[in-house]
């Protein structure tokens, strides 16, 4: 799993391009101090389930305490790396660490999956802005 996560002041989508027959029907979205962790999910993360969401949802977590906010979004985003995972699998990974966030009492949300996005980010310039990970 590869990951760039992003402290944003302002992170907004509008679906621009379906790219997966069965996503369902997705809407615009607006957001304000969050953390988005645009994530590529690689083959081997579906296959030893739990290692690389666990890891995914602990530092989100983590750095969702370093700016003091209580709001994750997970971004599909396999533009980071060659290998890719099945997308339903990818999709279910994505899912899980959702709940998983949820459950720790953080607002846990994921951009349209299947869908490519027109996106507005407003991110500060600060080291603890824009992080990359890779587990």
């Amino acid at each position: 799993m590869r990951v760039m996560f992003w402290y944003c002041e302002r992170f907004n989508w509008t679906p621009a391009m379906k790219t997966l027959d069965d996503s369902p029907p997705a809407s615009p979205a607006a957001n304000e101090n969050v953390i988005v962790a645009f994530v590529h999910v690689e083959p081997g993360d579906t296959a030893e389930k739990g290692s690389s969401e666990t890891r995914l949802v602990k530092n989100a977590k983590w750095l969702a305490r370093k700016w003091d906010i209580k709001k994750v979004i997970l971004h599909s985003f396999t533009h980071l790396g060659e290998e890719k995972a099945d997308p339903q699998e990818a999709g279910q990974l994505l899912e899980r660490a959702q709940q998983r966030l949820k459950k720790a009492g953080y607002e846990a949300i994921q951009t349209p999956y299947g869908y490519f996005l027109d996106l507005d980010i407003h991110a500060k310039g600060h080291p603890l802005a824009r992080i990359y990970k890779e587990f």
